[in-house]
């Protein structure tokens, strides 16, 4: 496991956390949210970017989301084989409602984790 994905761990692992209390709290869209931006934040560690995309497409599944189930499985197959080479697009949030290749803007809070990680 890489520098990176050792030091970025613990920020997805509480955005997934998160995600997952407000899902239990029926706050959907909120849970949805933290899995976005789990996604920013794990999309460059391989291990990181395969579990937020698992993580999306049970989210899809529980709430009868086809669109997002069928974007989730294509986004699987390319965060397994795409993220070791750094076919990334920086602040893309991985839901299947942004394209998988358009870069977004990162939120000031994930920017400065972000930076953390890499240094």
């Amino acid at each position: 496991m890489s520098r990176f994905a050792r030091k970025i761990a613990p920020y997805v692992a509480t955005e997934l956390a998160l995600a997952h209390e407000a899902e239990r709290a029926g706050r959907h869209d909120d849970g949805f949210k933290h899995l976005e931006r789990a996604h920013v934040l794990g999309q460059a560690s391989t291990v990181q970017h395969v579990r937020v995309h698992w993580r999306m497409l049970c989210w899809g599944l529980r709430h009868h989301q086809p669109r997002e189930v069928a974007g989730q499985l294509l986004r699987l197959v390319g965060a397994a084989t795409k993220t070791a080479i750094g076919l990334l697009p920086e602040g893309n949030t991985g839901g299947a409602n942004v394209s998988a290749v358009k870069p977004m803007p990162v939120p000031d809070d994930l920017a400065e984790i972000l930076r953390s990680a890499r240094d």
